[in-house]
C-alpha cells in the first residue's frame, strides 16, 4: 500500500493555515522588505513567492523596501562617501540623486519583476507618486544637539488613496521610501519609519519587518527569543537594556503602528526560507510577534 504519510503531513499544515487564512481574508499586510533578503538569490525569491501567495488566497500585501546596499554600491561607482549618523545615511544633493535614482529606477523595478514571475501582478511606486508621503526635513538629535542630516526626510502625512485603489483590485504595490515637501523637493525616508507610518495610515492588520536576527531576545543574558509580547513589553525591555541599538527604532516603529489602528506587527528573521509565510500560518511563527493585548485569531490558538 501505498504511504500517504508525507502527503497527510502536509494536509495538516494547510489545515493549520486555516483559521488565520479566514480571519486574515481581505485585510492589509504591510511587509518591510531588507536585508540578507534582499541580497540572497533564494531568499529574493523565496519572499517573492511568499508575497504573491498571500495575495492570491485574498490578503492585501503592500511591499515597501530599503535599499541601503543598493545606494551604497551605486555612491562608491560616483566616488561620493558615505556618512552614517544613529544609523541614518546623511544626505546631500549628490547622494540624494544617487538614492532616488537606485531606490526607484533600480531596486523597485527588480522586485516588481520578481513579483511579476512569480504570477503576481506588481506595480512599483515612491512616495512622491500620488503625493503618497508628504515630508519635512529630519533632524537627528546627538548628544542633546540637533545634527542637520541633509535631504532626510520626516513623513508629516500619507494620503493612501492611490494604494486603497491598487490593493483593492489585483495588484501589489511595492513603495520606494522617497517622500516629498510641498515645494517638490525630494527626501530620502527611513524604510523602517516609512513602513511603520504607511501600515498606520492603512490601518493594516499586520506590520511585517523582515530583519537579519531571530527575533527580540527575552534578556541580556538568554539568546532565546520572544514569540509574542505587548507594547508594554517592548518599552520594559528598552529600559532594561535587552532591546539596544538597531533594533530599537524597528520596535519603536512597530509601537507606534500599533498605538494608530495596526493589528499585529512582526519582526522576524528573512534569512529563513518563506518566513512571510512561517510567520503568519503557524501557530508558533518564526519570529517576534508584538500586538497592544494578546488577543488570539482564534479559541485554540496559542500565543
Amino acid at each position: 500500500m501505498f504511504d500517504y504519510s508525507e502527503l497527510i503531513k502536509k494536509a495538516g499544515i494547510l489545515v493549520e493555515a486555516l483559521p488565520y487564512i479566514q480571519a486574515l481574508a481581505g485585510k492589509t499586510v504591510v511587509i518591510k522588505y531588507g536585508g540578507n533578503a534582499m541580497i540572497s538569490e533564494e531568499l529574493k525569491h523565496s519572499v517573492m513567492e511568499d508575497i504573491t501567495l498571500l495575495k492570491y488566497i485574498g490578503l492585501n500585501p503592500v511591499v515597501i523596501h530599503g535599499g541601503g546596499p543598493d545606494i551604497t554600491s551605486a555612491l562608491k561607482n560616483f566616488n561620493i562617501q558615505s556618512e552614517f549618523v544613529n544609523g541614518l545615511r546623511k544626505t546631500d544633493k549628490k547622494t540624494m540623486e544617487v538614492a532616488q535614482m537606485v531606490l526607484m529606477g533600480k531596486t523597485n523595478k527588480e522586485i516588481v519583476s520578481l513579483l511579476n514571475q512569480k504570477g503576481g501582478k506588481a506595480i512599483g511606486i515612491c512616495g512622491i507618486d500620488g503625493m503618497l508621503f508628504e515630508c519635512e526635513k529630519h533632524y537627528e538629535m546627538v548628544d542633546n544637539e540637533k545634527v542637520d542630516l541633509g535631504y532626510v526626510g520626516k513623513i508629516t502625512k500619507v494620503n493612501t488613496r492611490a494604494l486603497e485603489i491598487l490593493t483593492r483590485d489585483e495588484y501589489i504595490p511595492v513603495v520606494a521610501p522617497i517622500g516629498t515637501d510641498k515645494t517638490g523637493q525630494s527626501y530620502n525616508i527611513n524604510a523602517d519609519t516609512a513602513a511603520a507610518e504607511l501600515a498606520a495610515a492603512l490601518k493594516a492588520e499586520k506590520l511585517i519587518l523582515l530583519t537579519d536576527v531571530e527575533g527580540v531576545k527575552n534578556s541580556k543574558d538568554n539568546d532565546s527569543i520572544l514569540h509574542a509580547i505587548t507594547s508594554e513589553k517592548v518599552i520594559q525591555l528598552i529600559d532594561e537594556g535587552v532591546i539596544v541599538g538597531g533594533m530599537i527604532p524597528k520596535v519603536l516603529g512597530c509601537v507606534y503602528a500599533l498605538q494608530h489602528g495596526v493589528g499585529r506587527a512582526h519582526i522576524i528573521d528573512g534569512r529563513i526560507p518563506h518566513c512571510i509565510l512561517l510567520e503568519i500560518f503557524t501557530n508558533k511563527g518564526i519570529g517576534t510577534m508584538i500586538t497592544e493585548k494578546i488577543r488570539p485569531y482564534y479559541e485554540k490558538e496559542q500565543l
